[in-house]
């Protein structure tokens, strides 16, 4: 998408260039004030010597334990082999998801601009997640990381390095595509259906709104996880 093309677009939907840097600032704040709640839940259960058992009662720092605990690190421990790897990667891989999560559900509330809705986000996001599992790749293995991309036979090893760079390289650029391009058209199906009948209809796209935002965070997860679990492997 050119600048022009992106321009237009933004136009269409009534946004500013800088309407995406406000939804970021806005979840960043939700995400910031949620985990001193949390962290204050855990050391009052540290201090009184109970263990860190979910309420019975709903709060949204029950919630977030849910999704952290019983649901993410559940998740990404079957794709790293064992929970104790999976804790090691769950501050970043959780802080994605959450991000986008609530950056997605903006995009629901009349007014709001997801900061996932904007390609200069989703972008950066899916870079920090391919500097990130490079990074572990080489802090694992060490130079000895390079190895995966020369393939199984030596002779092959040129054009598999030509082939897994062009891999590696395509990963975050998927990453970022994906995203912004179902959360454009979400968005963009939500305000057209809005204009159109103002009442009933809007409220399936929103419901729908709510699951794609929380799959859209599942995938980006997902494909993280696996990356990160890809570099850190010895299975090479």
């Amino acid at each position: 998408m050119s600048g022009l093309e992106h321009a237009q677009w933004t136009e269409l939907l009534g946004v500013s260039e800088y309407d995406h840097i406000i939804g970021a600032a806005i979840v960043v704040i939700i995400l910031v004030i949620i985990s001193f709640k949390v962290k204050k839940k855990c050391a009052e259960s540290s201090q009184s010597k109970e263990s860190l058992a979910p309420s019975p009662k709903f709060s949204i720092v029950t919630f977030f334990e849910f999704i952290t605990l019983d649901f993410l690190l559940k998740l990404i421990a079957d794709i790293f082999g064992s929970e104790e790897k999976a804790r090691r990667f769950l501050p970043l891989l959780g802080g994605s998801f959450f991000f986008i999560f609530f950056a997605n559900l903006l995009g629901v509330l009349p007014g709001f601009y997801p900061a996932s809705q904007n390609l200069n986000t989703t972008l950066a996001m899916s870079s920090v997640i391919f500097i990130a599992y490079n990074y572990l790749g080489f802090k694992e293995h060490g130079i000895g990381y390079l190895k995966q991309f020369m393939g199984p036979v030596i002779y092959l090893a040129p054009l598999m390095i030509v082939i897994e760079l062009v891999s590696h390289l395509v990963r975050p650029a998927s990453l970022s595509l994906r995203l912004f391009w179902n959360m454009f058209g979400d968005h963009l199906v939500l305000q057209i259906f809005s204009n159109l009948t103002p009442y009933i209809v809007p409220a399936i796209f929103i419901g729908l709104g709510v699951f794609v935002s929380f799959l859209q965070a599942f995938i980006f997860t997902i494909l993280s996880s696996i990356y990160i679990s890809l570099s850190i492997s010895h299975d090479h």
